[in-house]
């Protein structure tokens, strides 16, 4: 399995809302870019847009822990998501056919790995930003 080599650190902060504040710093420079929704252009699928509509609603849905746990690696997965070339793992969604799934897995420059999820609509071809997660596997 190969890992992208992200030039980011995770998100300093001994708890939630200060993470959370470095978050929404990185995602306010995103969201300034356009009038519309949030996006970036990621570079493995060739230039095309990675919305983040589910990302802040799957992340609302965790425990605080978890949340803040996640939310360490936004910046890494800001970077991965823009930079990575490497071939994700790409799975159908077992809950939903149309859509699938594409895992893409990092290391930041402390070589701490961690994953990134990207869901695509079949249909509408369109991607979303999921979620982001330390990845302690040897897979």
């Amino acid at each position: 399995m190969n890992f992208y080599q992200t030039k980011a650190n995770k998100l300093s902060g001994s708890n939630y809302i200060e993470v959370l504040e470095s978050a929404e710093i990185i995602f306010k420079q995103i969201k300034s870019k356009t009038k519309r929704k949030p996006y970036l252009r990621s570079a493995y699928f060739n230039k095309q847009k990675i919305f983040f509509d589910y990302f802040w609603i799957h992340l609302r849905q965790k425990r605080a822990k978890e949340r803040y746990e996640r939310l360490k690696y936004f910046s890494c997965a800001v970077d991965l998501i823009k930079n990575s070339r490497i071939v994700p793992i790409t799975k159908q969604n077992p809950n939903n056919k149309n859509e699938i799934l594409h895992r893409f897995y990092g290391q930041t420059k402390n070589k701490e790995r961690f994953a990134v999820q990207i869901k695509e609509d079949k249909k509408t071809n369109k991607k979303d930003f999921m979620s982001c997660f330390s990845w302690e596997r040897d897979n």
